[in-house]
């Protein structure tokens, strides 16, 4: 298996990461999971708590994106070594990135949001 499709499996599991938190801070501060309404709970949340869900929702989001890039640039024969630090760098952003949500570092977010994008707009330039 590829570099690429190796980050690809880490970015698949980020939002179970960010759930498991979510899901811990539940119980924190609403006192049980509620299975049967999880969303509904999960609006309840506050603080570094509505952070961990929200950067679960956001790591759900990116997945698409940087799935389609890595299977593009692998379809297209893009170079491999170039391909392969994309996707690294890719899942360095998103880890920091749901890092600095659970931090409250909302401009560090954003700029390691946008170098994971740019990674992804990456493997689409390297595979034309």
């Amino acid at each position: 298996m590829t570099t690429p499709f190796w980050c690809l499996l880490v970015t698949i599991l980020l939002p179970y990461v960010w759930s498991g938190l979510a899901g811990y801070f539940r119980v924190q501060q609403l006192g049980s999971l509620d299975n049967k309404y999880p969303r509904i709970q999960s609006a309840q949340l506050t603080g570094v708590g509505a952070r961990a869900y929200a950067a679960q929702g956001n790591a759900w989001e990116a997945l698409p994106v940087f799935a389609t890039s890595v299977f593009v640039a692998h379809f297209a024969g893009a170079d491999p070594g170039t391909s392969a630090t994309l996707s690294e760098v890719f899942v360095v952003a998103r880890v920091v990135h749901g890092i600095l949500y659970l931090a409250n570092l909302d401009v560090l977010r954003t700029l390691t949001f946008f170098v994971g994008f740019g990674c992804c707009i990456g493997l689409f330039w390297i595979s034309a």
